[in-house]
């Protein structure tokens, strides 16, 4: 059975967001993920991360100004925001042990002009991300949930990783999105294993806990054993309640 990694920015939200990390070691799990930490400190968020003895599956570069509309930096003009976004995340990854980021690409029509800048970036962060020991995560959105968002889907990240060539460069499949933009979701595990880096969890369509909704999450675990799987499963779904009153789905925590 794969192991799995709470999404604390979804997860236990019913709680202040440093305490969400010993509320998740209570419920068993080893391991967390969250979108953004930067209201925290890195030395904060570390401290929680060590007091509980939990890993980091994966956190996402500053997006920009979420609040104003922004939602990534990558396929964006402005290099000097993008590179400054990775000096912010470095020592979040430092502090936290985390080995794999998620850089987010922005709202952008994905013409020419924007896989340019987009491929030039993730170029750029992968150096840095090498250097560092860190993996590079790219991670399509569907557009129900992020319209304008330059990168939609599991085929568009798959030729633009192909053209960005960089051995840190990984893709974080996010089920959910996935099968609302194509489904088929074990065949396209199984052909583009080789190329994952993270894989992340929800039911489809309403993104709650994963026994909720069309997909049988019990054959795509029993796939990724099969696959040989050893990564964590993210768990970046929204409760329809309580967090822990949620959690009998989950087969084996941490």
């Amino acid at each position: 059975m794969p192991k799995f990694s709470a999404n604390l920015s979804m997860m236990f939200t019913e709680y202040p967001f440093l305490a969400r990390f010993d509320a998740a070691r209570a419920c068993g799990f080893d391991a967390v993920e969250f979108l953004f930490p930067y209201a925290h400190s890195a030395d904060e968020i570390g401290v929680a991360v060590q007091k509980n003895d939990l890993q980091i599956s994966v956190f996402n570069l500053p997006p920009g100004d979420w609040e104003s509309g922004d939602r990534g930096l990558a396929a964006l003009s402005d290099r000097t925001a993008f590179r400054a976004s990775i000096a912010q995340a470095l020592p979040y990854a430092k502090a936290t042990g985390a080995k794999r980021l998620h850089i987010m690409a922005g709202l952008a029509t994905p013409d020419a002009s924007a896989e340019a800048t987009y491929i030039d970036n993730i170029r750029f962060a992968a150096d840095q991300f090498a250097a560092a020991g860190l993996e590079l995560l790219i991670e399509p959105i569907n557009p129900r949930d992020m319209p304008g968002y330059f990168l939609s889907t599991t085929d568009q990240a798959l030729a633009l990783m192909a053209r960005i060539d960089h051995p840190a460069v990984r893709l974080q499949f996010d089920i959910y999105h996935h099968q609302i933009t194509r489904g088929d979701v074990i065949k396209s595990l199984s052909e583009h294993f080789s190329q994952i880096g993270h894989i992340q969890i929800a039911s489809v369509p309403e993104r709650q806990e994963p026994d909720r909704g069309e997909l049988n999450y019990q054959a795509v675990f029993a796939h990724l054993d099969h696959l040989g799987y050893d990564g964590w499963l993210g768990c970046e779904y929204r409760p329809h309640g309580k967090t822990e009153d949620g959690l009998t789905w989950l087969p084996s925590p941490g």
